[in-house]
């Protein structure tokens, strides 16, 4: 797969929701304890992107202050501000100028949970794009945005029903043609553009949407999130569980699956779980690796997962040692195994059910984590999909 970035446009004053937002920029808008983008953000890297740019605008002092040089799954947030609104196709100008990749395109209070794979295989040779294309649900915001239907691979216009924008893109770097230094709506005039040249595409996408911009969403925002986000969750040890234990792994072309993790990692997926990788690295606190070395493996690893259509949902790692070389790694945390603070980290960024989830380990460090957590534990035995069954219907 090639290069990707992620881009939220976060801009937005939300004035149809301004007494809802309690002076914060709608992103920011708190649904169960967190900021209605984190959840967006949380979706998204799972997948192997190279940057992940969040675009502000009203209030974004906000935003960078919660984002801004944070790692989400070994993924980097970079924030950039409008010196002046420009419109959801203006700010891209922003990107446009960091020689930015091909790149999957976001609003920053939707939600639209997509196969990012799909949406670029439905994308033509010669388009310039993909949108996603939902069920029109009444929204009358744009009517020729909510009138769209398919032919063949292209989006064209229908005089009425049919299918709305989803919200989520994916843009070829060869849209920056139709984005030129001034005030531009995406929705309004670009998209709209492309539509009449054939040079859009679409995907029909069934899940779940929502848009916090108008009172009624808004209100609905708290259980909607709750409901597609809460599930159980597999906490796993990396080296002894997902690859065979060598010894400090840090090169991905000494990283071997051990037998039955593919199979493995596809059946929890497949049965609704978060798959958590939950690691001591203590090669990095003694030198013999670094934590940009260590990162570089695990985007490896997920472009690999993400061909077969698995994904990591997030990956916590303990650098520290009370006896490490390098000073600043040298001390004793609780995010250390059998500390159990990365697995108190986790359970406090993400929506777990803790009665259906569990942890699997090789190492005695990781039975007494598991039980710091009040997580159902198994060491890991010859065949991880095997034992991945009988512990899912076990518990």
């Amino acid at each position: 797969m090639h290069s990707l970035d992620l881009i939220i446009l976060a801009g937005g004053k939300g004035s149809r929701v301004k007494a809802l937002l309690k002076n914060k920029p709608k992103p920011m808008a708190i649904f169960n304890k967190k900021p209605f983008i984190e959840y967006l953000i949380q979706n998204y890297s799972k997948y192997h992107f190279k940057n992940i740019y969040i675009l502000g605008g009203f209030k974004s002092d906000q935003i960078f202050k919660k984002f801004e040089k944070k790692n989400y799954n070994c993924i980097s947030i970079k924030c950039f501000k409008e010196k002046k609104l420009m419109g959801t196709g203006g700010a891209l100008n922003i990107i446009k100028r960091k020689k930015t990749n091909d790149f999957i395109l976001i609003n920053g209070d939707t939600f639209l949970d997509v196969d990012i794979q799909k949406l670029i295989k439905s994308c033509s040779k010669n388009s310039y794009g993909s949108l996603t294309l939902i069920k029109n649900n009444s929204y009358k915001s744009n009517k020729k945005l909510t009138t769209m239907g398919l032919k063949g691979k292209n989006i064209n216009y229908k005089k009425k029903g049919g299918l709305m924008n989803g919200g989520v893109y994916y843009f070829k770097k060869k849209i920056f043609k139709y984005i030129k230094n001034k005030k531009i709506s995406l929705e309004d005039e670009i998209l709209p553009s492309l539509i009449r040249n054939k040079k859009i595409c679409g995907l029909v996408v069934k899940n779940s949407f929502i848009d916090i911009g108008t009172p009624n969403n808004f209100k609905r925002g708290k259980k909607f999130l709750l409901k597609n986000f809460t599930k159980p969750a597999a906490f796993l040890d990396r080296d002894g569980v997902i690859n065979y234990d060598r010894g400090y792994v840090y090169n991905f072309k000494d990283f071997k699956f051990r037998p039955g993790v593919i199979e493995g990692l596809k059946f929890l997926k497949r049965k609704g779980y978060y798959v958590f990788i939950i690691t001591n690295q203590a090669g990095i606190g003694k030198g013999l690796y670094t934590e940009k070395q260590f990162l570089k493996l695990h985007n490896k690893l997920k472009i690999k997962l993400q061909k077969k259509n698995i994904y990591f949902d997030d990956i916590n790692f303990c650098p520290y040692h009370p006896n490490a070389k390098i000073k600043r790694y040298r001390k004793v945390t609780d995010l250390r195994k059998p500390g159990n603070l990365m697995v108190k980290q986790i359970l406090n960024k993400w929506h777990v059910k803790p009665k259906n989830s569990f942890m699997i380990g090789d190492k005695v460090t990781d039975k007494m984590c598991a039980q710091k957590s009040k997580l159902y534990f198994e060491y890991a035995n010859k065949n991880f999909y095997t034992q991945i069954k009988k512990i899912v219907r076990k518990i």
